[in-house]
């Protein structure tokens, strides 16, 4: 691909931390929309209400669709989307959990080298002091 088709695809990264106060009404919409899906196959549609039942990560992975967060921007079309959902430990003070401090340049305390990549602890001179 040239760099004018290249550059026609953002990359949208969201993260979410959702607070769950009424699980059965998240499970029940989510058990809903499973039933309500007309092209799921049934031994899909099986596995999907116990999944559901049995996680509140699974039951919102069954109501979000990255689709419904895109459609009605003007312009753009979704060319491809992957999501998940897990159950998480959560502490708001936390600093881990501030957002806006997203640093691409810096992976896992390592600062980036002049090719984009993390420095190592080591060069060819030995260990970095």
């Amino acid at each position: 691909m040239s760099t004018s088709e290249t550059s026609r695809y953002v990359r949208l990264r969201v993260e979410l931390v959702i607070e769950v106060d009424d699980s059965s009404a998240l499970t029940g919409a989510a058990l809903e929309r499973i039933a309500d899906d007309e092209f799921m196959p049934d031994a899909e549609r099986t596995q999907a209400r116990s999944a559901v039942g049995g996680d509140e990560a699974e039951a919102l992975a069954y109501l979000i669709d990255p689709f419904d967060l895109v459609s009605e921007v003007p312009g753009i079309e979704l060319a491809q989307a992957s999501w998940s959902s897990e159950e998480i430990e959560y502490d708001p003070d936390s600093e881990e959990w501030e957002l806006g401090d997203d640093d691409d340049d810096e992976v896992d305390g390592y600062e980036a080298g002049p090719d984009g990549y993390p420095l190592l602890d080591t060069d060819e001179d030995g260990p970095r002091s």
